[in-house]
């Protein structure tokens, strides 16, 4: 069996594009014919139409909220399910989620639920995703939890944001101090020794450690320094993901100073309340809303703390007592979690403490970037300046000699 695109004409004019499985050409018109469909083109798709980097297309998070949005609009005006997602595979710029569109289509018009066909494409539809519409169905209130969805992806997307618009500034220039220091040790640096061999003598301490870096880096050590350190990211991003380097990072990234670990147990506070009180809103149930919370939470302490109270809720206590006993819950959380249980208003309050900790990460990252650029300035000053004052050094005993 072969997959071939086809593009058809219904009775009432429309133009349809999809793909079937058939032996060939002639099998795919004969069905198309009996759906009533006058057939304009079919073509097989060969092993040579294969994108190589299909593996490496992801669907991006603004792509998701604006599908997720609009699927929600066409819900709420009354089109089909099957209607709206084959409406909006056409519209779909993303190439790879307009591939997973017509599948969940496919085997929503085979019989499945919506929340069915989105669970079998966990790369694309989070767990958190799958659940709220699963709640929506069985609430019928489809069109609003998607709104809800979109709105949670789009809080967890300006979250992302601010953080990496804290750290880009400090790695891109940490990164050009480096490439900049490597340039000048390999290729400047040598051009200067083989002057200074003529002066005799004992050149100045800092001269002889640049030429004593420059003579390691443009040797053999050289490549296996810069391979070492190429293979030590790329372990640290692998180790990361296991189970005991998740815990272990979790731990320490909290204590990384200069307001890093502040900055990233707030982002774990936010998106706790968040997704929570979207999760409630949604009509999940609490033991189930809390694994989910837990899951996405990004931080192995949080998750640990949420997976406690868990297992505590399910005996009956009410969920601030165990979060009480967790460090990484303030007592205003913990407080507003306990009157928003009392006062059966557990999705405002969340809310609540979600927008002060979201306000609290901007104004955090605004102060930590404030810090870090001119500390920035003098490591870069003082790795690039030190390297040209020991070459330069030298010179002056020249001039000294000459005089």
């Amino acid at each position: 069996m072969a997959t071939f695109t086809y593009k058809a004409r219904t009775r009432q004019g429309e133009i349809l594009q999809d793909s079937l499985e058939g032996a060939d050409t002639t099998a795919i018109a004969a069905e198309l014919r009996q759906q009533g469909l006058l057939v304009i083109d079919i073509k097989e798709q060969g092993v040579g139409q294969r994108d190589i980097f299909e593996p490496f297309k992801k669907v991006r998070l603004v792509d998701l909220v604006v599908f997720t949005r609009q699927f929600s609009t066409m819900i709420d005006a009354g089109l089909p399910i099957v209607r709206a997602l084959y409406v909006l595979s056409e519209q779909t710029d993303n190439p790879k989620l307009k591939e997973v569109v017509v599948l969940v289509r496919k085997d929503v018009e085979a019989g499945l639920a919506l929340s069915e066909a989105l669970e079998k494409h966990p790369k694309v539809f989070t767990k958190l995703y799958v659940e709220m519409v699963r709640a929506g169905e069985i609430g019928g209130i489809l069109d609003e939890v998607l709104l809800r969805i979109a709105a949670q992806l789009e809080g967890d997307q300006e979250l992302v944001r601010k953080v990496k618009s804290a750290m880009a500034y400090p790695t891109v220039v940490l990164v050009l101090a480096v490439l900049a220091a490597s340039f000048m040790l390999i290729f400047i640096v040598p051009v200067f020794a083989t002057m200074f061999e003529d002066l005799g003598g004992t050149l100045p301490l800092p001269t002889r450690v640049a030429m004593g870096l420059s003579n390691v880096l443009t040797g053999i050590f050289g490549v296996l320094i810069y391979a070492a350190l190429i293979g030590g990211v790329l372990g640290f991003l692998r180790w990361k993901k296991t189970e005991n380097g998740r815990r272990i990072w979790g731990l320490a990234s909290l204590g990384i100073p200069f307001r890093v670990g502040d900055v990233i147990r707030k982002v774990a506070l936010a998106r706790f309340a968040r997704t929570l009180g979207t999760l409630s809103a949604a009509g999940v149930p609490i033991l189930q809303a809390i694994e989910i919370t837990a899951a996405s939470s990004g931080n192995w302490v949080m998750e640990s703390a949420l997976l406690k109270s868990r297992d505590a809720i399910r005996e009956g206590i009410p969920i601030h007592k165990p979060l009480e006993d967790e460090p990484v819950f303030p007592p205003m959380v913990t407080r507003m979690v306990a009157v928003g249980d009392e006062t059966g208003d557990m999705d405002g309050m969340l809310a609540k403490i979600a927008e002060f900790y979201e306000s609290e990460v901007d104004a955090t990252v605004k102060a930590l970037t404030s810090i870090i650029e001119p500390i920035m300035i003098v490591v870069v000053g003082s790795i690039v300046g030190g390297i040209i004052v020991a070459m330069y050094l030298p010179m002056f005993k020249i001039f000294e000699l000459v005089g």
